[in-house]
This record gives structure tokens, sequence and C-alpha cells, in this order.
């Protein structure tokens, strides 16, 4: 699990940031990269994303798709950095930036805007905003992957996601989030579960998973490998994975950024 990153590789999980809004050395906020043939897919791009993409061998103008599960800045504070890159040299984009959210994307790009002017506008044809209801929206369908969502309970907009390749290999990205049904919905037989897991079971907030919380969701839903990930640094201070061996007997991965899990 904890292998070399091997660019050889068509279809892998990378973590980029494994952490929070608290500055961590050890861990950047919260990001996770997909790779599904040629299609490479981000999941949230908190601040030191960039720095990471480029350790594990990457290219910003090599993304094709970024999916925010909220608006947070530790999950979408570098949107905008990445934007002003793009314009930029050997960064610069040569295929269309699709950008998913929920509920207010467009208004959190036009503030944005607001903000930063035309440094991060792009031409419609090349970055295709895609704002999702809150409910009932169908899968999203691309050539080699199909992503389902369902609303988690942290923010009005806040999404979890489900990739599944055309393979059949499914992926669950929850975003933050409390213990719902909707989690265990979207998790359902999943065969590898990134969920957030922010804080010590004895430290518990409203919005937020433990890991006993995270590994009961995951139980429930059969999920067949669990990543815990989004650690706040009470987390460095207690044995989070035996915390989630009291809910969940699957494989438990403590998510480190860099780490990388092939497909």
């Amino acid at each position: 699990m904890n292998s070399l990153i091997n660019t050889s590789q068509p279809a892998r999980i990378i973590i980029l940031g494994s952490g929070t809004c608290i500055p961590n050395i050890r861990r950047s906020a919260c990001s996770v990269f997909i790779e599904i043939g040629f299609n490479k897919l981000l999941f949230d791009i908190g601040p030191g994303t960039m720095k990471r993409l480029l350790e594990a061998g990457l290219i910003l103008s090599d993304i094709t798709h970024i999916f925010l599960s909220h608006f947070h800045p530790d999950h979408s504070g570098e949107l905008a950095t990445f934007l002003f890159a793009s314009k930029y040299g050997r960064f610069s984009r040569k295929k269309p930036l699709a950008i998913i959210a929920g509920h207010g994307l467009i208004g959190f790009y036009n503030a944005l805007k607001k903000v930063y002017g035309h440094w991060i506008e792009w031409d419609p044809l090349d970055m295709l905003l895609n704002e999702l209801p809150i409910k009932d929206q169908p899968p999203l369908k691309y050539d080699n992957f199909q992503v389902s969502v369902l609303p988690m309970c942290h923010n009005e907009e806040s999404l979890a996601y489900n990739i599944k390749t055309s393979k059949g290999v499914s992926i669950v990205y929850t975003g933050d989030t409390d213990y719902c049904d909707n989690l265990i919905t979207i998790s359902k037989n999943a065969d590898i579960m990134i969920c957030e897991s922010a804080f010590p079971d004895a430290l518990k907030v409203k919005g937020h998973l433990t890991p006993s919380l995270a590994g009961k969701a995951a139980q429930k839903a059969g999920v067949k490998k669990l990543i815990l990930t989004h650690f706040y640094p009470e987390c460095d201070q207690v044995d989070i994975q035996k915390e989630c061996q009291k809910a969940f007997n699957g494989p438990i991965v403590i998510a480190e950024d860099l780490m990388c899990i092939d497909l």
C-alpha cells in the first residue's frame, strides 16, 4: 500500500493531503488524486495540493476534473491559485478542465473572480463548471468512469462521491461529514472508501467522524477496504487504527501524504 509512486500505473489513487486546516509539515490539507486511464481527477484542492502534485511526478495541466466536496478553505483554498498557475508557461492547459461541486459553485467561483479578476478567468469551453443539485442527481457519466453523489451532513453544499471505473472498481470519497444514512448508502459495497476521521473517539465534534464511527459506517455499507484521512493533530496522540477496529473488521489504511494505492 505504501509503495513508491509508479507513473506507469493506468489506474491509481494518491493521497495528496491527509490533513486539515491546521498547518502540519507531515500532512497537507485535503486532496486526493485518482487516475483512471487518461482522466486525472482531483477530489478537493486544499492548501499544499500543487506542491504535492509535483512531488508525485504530476503536472497541473494533466488534471482533467476537480471535484469539490464543499467550500471550506482546507478543501478548496488552492483552487484560485491552481487556475492562475494553469495560465503560465509549461503549466498552461491544453485540455478542458471540469470543476464539479454542490449548490453554490457558480457563486463561489464568481466571488473568486471579484477578488482575482481576469487572472483566474477562463473561456467557458476551456473550463466547465457543473453545479450539482442537493438531491436527485443522476450519475455523471464519462468515457471510462461514472460518479454518483449524495449530500452529506456537514455544510449545505457537502457531497460525497462514489467513483466507479469501467472495470467495475468503486471508490468512495466522503469529504467532511457526520454519521448519516447517506454515508452508508453512497458507500454500499465499495471496494475502497476514503473516509474522513477528523478527531479521536473521545473528542467527537459535530459535523465530523471519529475512527469508530467511520468504521461503523464502512461495516454497515460492506466496504472492502477503508482508508482513513483528514486528521487533526489530536489524532497523532492516539491509536486511530485500533479505535476504528472496534467497528470495522476489514483492512484499514491510515492515510499519509503521497501514499499511492494501485487499482
